[in-house]
């Protein structure tokens, strides 16, 4: 089963090919993706219609290149898959017309993904991951932990109650005057910084649930860079530090406790599954912090490489081959989502945190 998926959700023109085997085995065929950092990296983060502009001028490019490196026609792919939410909803447009076209001149399926759920199901090509596993989702816009027991099978068992992790990194980024994106940016900069210089809070570390909260913690760093001000080179590198220091923390908590419900709910399975998903993904801090707290709780980590950690097309096309595997499909006339969450039975969680104490 061969697979054309399409993916403009934010600021990536991508498309991929893959090949499913088997229930999880498959082969990445092609992988092909534009970003459009230059183009925003002037304002400090992504500008809706200016995406939604470069996705129209690049797409048809990056299809026929995906189709090529993979060396197959479209009349070879047995079905089209395109991310039809959630995402900036002019660039999600682009992408599932173009692919809805593609599907009816080609008679092909048409395949619309849940943006989230090709990050979910992603280690599943990469590791040949079975169900059920957990799901630490933290990309730019989203901070979710999630069970994920089967495709299309989703259950929210934690979510940020304002800001998402990748916004907060991104905000602190700008406030210090780092460049876009923040994430790699305030990375660097705490390479050479003091983490314990800074007591930031960490907003819900003694409440119960698993829920995150970033925006208080976001506003410490915004008082700290003000009460410095001029900031020196040392006092960036300090505050990158002390909030990355933070915000693991903060992930290791909430894994802690998640891990101990997955354990309660699937005794036998000896050794659980963490798969981390997203652009947040890619910081080492975080990953080792998260390598060590599965380790104390007999799990694994499972993170996919850096490239498919980030939006690219691959995580669209092996969604798309799941479903289609398992014989679904959608219509035409399916309409694009900028919100479109994986568990749509869990109440939408808007709010405040409190600001914890030191751990």
């Amino acid at each position: 089963m061969i697979v054309l998926g399409i993916e403009t959700s934010c600021d990536e023109t991508a498309a991929a090919v893959v090949r499913r085997d088997g229930e999880t085995d498959g082969a990445i065929l092609s992988n092909v993706v534009l970003s459009q950092t230059e183009e925003h990296a002037a304002f400090g983060g992504v500008v809706p219609e200016i995406a939604a502009r470069a996705h129209v001028e690049a797409l048809d490019d990056i299809i026929r290149a995906a189709l090529d490196d993979a060396g197959c026609s479209l009349d070879e792919v047995d079905g089209i898959a395109a991310t039809a939410g959630p995402g900036l909803i002019g660039g999600v447009i682009v992408g599932m017309m173009t692919a809805k076209a593609l599907a009816q001149a080609a008679d092909k399926p048409f395949l619309a993904i849940n943006h989230l759920e090709g990050h979910a199901l992603t280690a599943r090509l990469t590791d040949g991951l079975s169900f059920p596993y957990l799901l630490l989702l933290v990309s730019g816009g989203h901070t979710q932990i999630q069970l994920v027991t089967g495709v299309g099978s989703y259950e929210r068992w934690g979510t940020t109650i304002d800001d998402a992790l990748g916004e907060a990194f991104d905000k602190t980024a700008k406030l210090l005057s780092l460049d876009y994106p923040g994430g790699p940016a305030v990375e660097k900069q705490a390479e050479a910084g003091n983490p314990d210089r800074f007591e930031f809070p960490k907003p819900l570390l003694k409440q119960a649930g698993l829920d995150f909260s970033f925006s208080g913690l976001k506003t410490a760093v915004r008082y700290a860079a003000e009460d410095l001000a001029p900031l020196s080179d040392q006092d960036v590198a300090d505050i990158c530090a002390s909030f990355q220091d933070t915000v693991t923390l903060i992930l290791a908590n909430r894994i802690g406790h998640a891990l101990e419900r997955f354990r309660d709910r699937f005794p036998d399975i000896e050794k659980p599954a963490l798969v981390v998903a997203g652009g947040v993904a890619a910081n080492q801090q975080i990953r080792q912090v998260l390598d060590r707290e599965t380790g104390e709780h007999n799990a694994r980590l499972v993170v996919p490489p850096a490239s498919l950690c980030t939006d690219n097309g691959v995580m669209i096309a092996w969604a798309g081959a799941e479903r289609l595997a398992r014989g679904q499909s959608d219509a035409l006339d399916m309409a694009p989502r900028s919100r479109w969450p994986l568990d749509e039975r869990a109440p939408a969680k808007i709010g405040h945190g409190r600001a914890g104490t030191k751990v």
